[in-house]
């Protein structure tokens, strides 16, 4: 047992050092104004490097995640349902269910679906 443990701790030393090695000797020690500059084809860019960001399209894809994980859920609860009592599953999936639909109440009750002021 303690054979296991001192070859985990030589591996995870061997891997640190080799870590530590790479991130001292990998970086660039010239700042270069034209490598950090961002490259529009060729182009200096003429405008604002950060513009302003609209938080609605940020929302719109957080709750497209949240409904797109809600089928990767859903999908293996459907097939639970043949190995599991009936009324078990079904609390479970109401549950859910109930959740999801708060969830899509609040936001709506916020205003976050209206794409428009």
């Amino acid at each position: 047992m303690y054979m296991v443990f001192i070859y985990f701790l030589v591996v995870f030393m061997i891997l640190l050092l080799m870590f530590l090695f790479c991130l001292f000797f990998s970086k660039s020690s010239i700042y270069d104004y034209q490598k950090s500059s961002s490259f529009e084809c060729g182009f200096n860019s003429m405008s604002m490097k950060r513009l302003p960001f609209s938080i609605h399209f940020f929302l719109v894809a957080v709750i497209f995640l949240i409904f797109d994980i809600e089928i990767a859920i859903i999908f293996p609860i459907v097939i639970i349902l043949s190995y599991s009592k009936v009324y078990m599953w079904f609390y479970v999936i109401s549950f859910f269910i109930f959740v999801l639909i708060f969830g899509l109440y609040h936001e709506w009750y916020n205003g976050i679906l209206n794409w428009t002021s």
